[in-house]
């Protein structure tokens, strides 16, 4: 008989996962696998229903031919990662995601790549050597740990706000026990708001309840989309579906500045130079409807691509990241067009992080974006190469002398991944 999604994940998600992984592999049937990929895939060492295993799992099971990790200031799942792929027989690279201080920047006041902040900007660290994963979990540590000091004072501010409904909720019995901050994880603003979620479900009800709550109580948007999920009283996804509102819709009357916990953006740089890892900058652009329901309509770096594509490259990005299902294709064509012109290494992935979103990104299959197969490829081709020996990394100066132009490079390290 066929286990439930919540079965599985109650296997995976376990300390057992890997030995239950080899179990279930050995005795389901796997679907064919074709040419999907995907690069950004988080799971509890920051904030998703995913272990790593988990994430493994369904990734192979959606057909996946490769999968990435990709978490929040924090790379400590990358071992159990690594061996779920290993085990699942896929190819597999893991990474860092990061926000970066832009204040000492010319676009210090504007609003970046962050929906909740301007002058931050979210960046990824792609194709860590497996060497020195460990290190760049050590070196975020810090980050880590003032993050949650601010944690504590959001959780402070949206006491002050929903307690006047009897909704409150608590860091150490309510927040901290959803992450795997013990374990060298992060805890998010998701972490949050899933506290938050769960506490209004509890307190206020689901269907009609809830959703009355919100509109004539709080006096908060709600949209017609979510609106329909949270009317729904069986709904399984209810509390992912009302953390997308708290993150869309709430959380700009308890949010607190990040500050000490953002690394200048140089020194995020000078720190990926120094592991071996691939900077990209992740352009999120302007947002109409969002894809995923965790973001309001909002203007992002649209209006000054021209300018900050060139000044990006000039401070050391490598690469930019971005999701063929989020955007237009005209702000696409943009963006390719500018990375194309500035010689900046394109790189994508599906944000993972809520049980109703497929690890498979249609979009991408578009003929178009065909570049995208081969630069994950080529990305694990340098995370494999750099991980024996870093002169023989993607931008290495020895790689970049022998294959000078990008495109060029790109096509010989995609070979490189696929034969390994």
């Amino acid at each position: 008989m066929a286990r439930t999604r919540d079965e599985l994940l109650a296997l995976l998600n376990c300390e057992s996962a890997l030995v239950n992984l080899q179990k279930l592999l050995e005795t389901e049937a796997l679907p064919p696998t074709g040419e999907d990929v995907n690069n950004h895939i988080h799971t509890t060492y920051s904030f998703s229903p995913y272990s790593p295993t988990a994430a493994v799992y369904f990734a192979r099971m959606a057909g996946l031919c490769t999968c990435g990790l990709m978490d929040h200031d924090s790379i400590a799942g990358a071992e159990e990662f690594l061996e779920a792929a290993k085990i699942a027989g896929m190819a597999a690279t893991i990474g860092m995601e990061c926000r970066a201080s832009f204040s000492n920047t010319p676009f210090a006041d504007r609003r970046i790549n962050n929906p909740d902040q301007d002058g931050v900007a979210y960046m990824t660290m792609h194709g860590v050597p497996h060497n020195r994963a460990r290190e760049l979990n050590e070196r975020f540590a810090p980050y880590r740990e003032k993050r949650n000091a601010r944690n504590r004072r959001m959780v402070e501010a949206v006491n002050g706000l929903m307690g006047r409904y009897g909704v409150t909720i608590d860091f150490d019995r309510d927040v901290l026990p959803r992450s795997n901050y013990a374990a060298g994880g992060t805890v998010t603003e998701r972490h949050l708001a899933s506290a938050l979620s769960d506490r209004l479900l509890e307190v206020v009800g689901r269907g009609e309840k809830l959703v009355s709550f919100i509109k004539n109580e709080m006096k908060a948007p709600l949209s017609a989309k979510v609106e329909g999920y949270l009317l729904d009283e069986n709904n399984p996804h209810a509390m992912y579906d009302l953390l997308g509102w708290v993150k869309s819709d709430l959380i700009a009357r308890f949010y607190i500045d990040a500050t000490d916990e953002c690394p200048d953006v140089r020194e995020a740089l000078a720190l990926c130079e120094d592991i071996g890892a691939i900077s990209a900058y992740a352009y999120l652009g302007d947002v109409g409807q969002s894809v995923t329901g965790d973001k309001r309509a909002q203007k992002f770096e649209d209006d000054y691509l021209d300018e900050l594509i060139p000044y990006i490259k000039d401070l050391g990005f490598r690469a930019v990241t971005y999701m063929p299902s989020r955007n237009t294709r005209p702000q696409l064509d943009r963006l390719r067009a500018l990375c194309e012109k500035y010689e900046l290494f394109q790189i994508s992935g599906e944000d993972i992080n809520s049980p109703r979103q497929s690890f498979v990104c249609e979009a991408q299959r578009d003929p178009a974006f065909r570049n995208l197969f081969d630069s994950t490829w080529a990305l694990i081709a340098h995370e494999w190469r750099s991980t024996n020996d870093p002169r023989d990394g993607f931008f290495s100066a020895e790689s970049v002398q022998k294959w000078p132009r990008l495109n060029e490079r790109v096509s010989v390290f995609s070979q490189f991944g696929r034969h390994l």
